[in-house]
C-alpha cells in the first residue's frame, strides 16, 4: 500500500511538476526543457483567465449558500421529535449520487429545454408561453440556475450531516442552563449555544466547500457539452474543463501540468488564508 501511494500519488505529483517546465506535447517524456513558459502561456491566455474569474465567482456563491441550506437544515432535522432518521436519509441521498447523473437529470429532464421540461411545465403554469432554452439561454445567462442548482442538490446533504454530527455533540446541559436563565427562543439559543459550539465544524465545512468549489468539472462539463465544442456562447468553463481540453484536447500535457499546479496553488491559498482568519486548529489557550 505504501508503494503504491509513493508511486501512483508523489511521484505522479513530482513528475507533473517537471513536466510543467517542459514543451510536452503529444508525449510525457522529460527533456525538451522550456522554464515558465507554460505558466507564461497560461496567465496570458485570456480564456483560462476567464475560467478563473468563472470559478471565483462560483465560489463566492456557492459557498455561503450551501453552508446556509445545510446548517438551516441540520437545525430543522436535529428538532424533530419524530422521523428524524427519515429525513436525514431523505437529505443525504443525493450526496450518493454521481455528479454526472446528476448533471444529465438537470439537464435532459428539469431543464432540457423542451415544453415537457419540469421546469419548463412549471414556467407555463406561472403564465409563461414560450418554452424556455434553460441551458442554451446566455442573454440572461440562464445555464448558471442548472449549474447552481444540481450542485446544492448533490452537496447540501452530505455537510447536513457534517453539522448535524456537530450539533448533537454539543452538550444538552448548556440548553437547560441557558433556558434556566432565560433564554427561552430558539433563536437566542442559537445563537448563544449553537453556533459558538459548531466553530471548528464551520469551519471544516467552509474549507471543503472552498476545494470542492474550485474542483468544480463533471456538472460544467456534462451540463454545458454543447457549448464547450463551439454550438453555444454559454462561458461556464471552469479552470479544470480549460485544463482537460489542453491536456487530453490539444495533447499539450506540459501546459495542462503547470495549469494543474496554478489551480492548486489557488486552493491552497485560499485554503489557508480561510484557516488563518477562522482561527481553525488554534485551542482556546492559543486564542487568548
Amino acid at each position: 500500500m505504501v508503494a503504491g501511494l509513493f508511486v501512483f500519488k508523489y511521484v505522479a505529483i513530482g513528475w507533473g511538476f517537471l513536466l510543467s517546465f517542459n514543451d510536452a506535447r503529444g508525449t510525457i517524456a522529460l527533456g525538451d526543457w522550456n522554464g515558465l513558459d507554460n505558466y507564461r502561456r497560461l496567465l496570458g491566455d485570456p480564456a483560462f483567465t476567464r475560467s478563473l474569474v468563472t470559478i471565483l465567482l462560483f465560489t463566492l456563491f456557492i459557498v455561503p449558500v450551501t453552508f446556509a441550506l445545510s446548517l438551516g437544515l441540520a437545525v430543522l432535522v436535529n428538532r424533530l421529535r419524530r422521523g428524524r432518521a427519515l429525513f436525514r436519509t431523505t437529505f443525504f441521498i443525493p450526496a450518493a449520487v454521481s455528479y454526472v447523473v446528476g448533471a444529465l437529470v438537470w439537464k435532459m429532464s428539469l431543464f432540457s429545454g423542451t415544453p415537457s421540461g419540469v421546469a419548463n411545465s412549471l414556467a407555463y403554469l406561472l403564465g409563461h408561453d414560450d418554452a424556455i432554452g434553460w441551458v442554451a439561454a446566455v442573454d440572461p445567462p440562464l445555464y448558471w440556475i442548472v449549474l447552481v442548482t444540481v450542485r446544492l442538490w448533490l452537496q447540501t446533504g452530505f455537510y447536513m450531516i457534517l453539522f448535524l454530527a456537530g450539533i448533537q455533540q454539543i452538550p444538552a446541559q448548556l440548553y437547560e442552563a441557558a433556558r434556566v436563565d432565560g433564554a427561552e427562543s430558539e433563536g437566542r439559543l442559537f445563537r448563544h449555544i449553537t453556533w459558538p459550539m459548531l466553530r471548528n465544524t464551520s469551519v471544516a465545512v467552509v474549507l471543503l466547500l472552498i476545494i470542492n468549489a474550485f474542483q468544480a468539472f463533471d456538472e460544467f462539463y456534462n451540463i454545458l457539452a454543447s457549448n464547450l465544442s463551439g454550438l453555444g456562447r454559454a462561458d461556464g468553463r471552469t479552470p479544470l474543463i480549460y485544463l482537460f481540453q489542453t491536456a487530453l484536447g490539444e495533447q499539450n500535457y506540459g501546459a495542462g501540468s503547470a495549469g494543474a499546479f496554478v489551480v492548486t496553488m489557488l486552493i491552497v491559498v485560499f485554503t489557508l488564508l480561510q484557516g488563518r482568519f477562522a482561527g481553525f486548529g488554534r485551542t482556546a489557550e492559543e486564542e487568548g
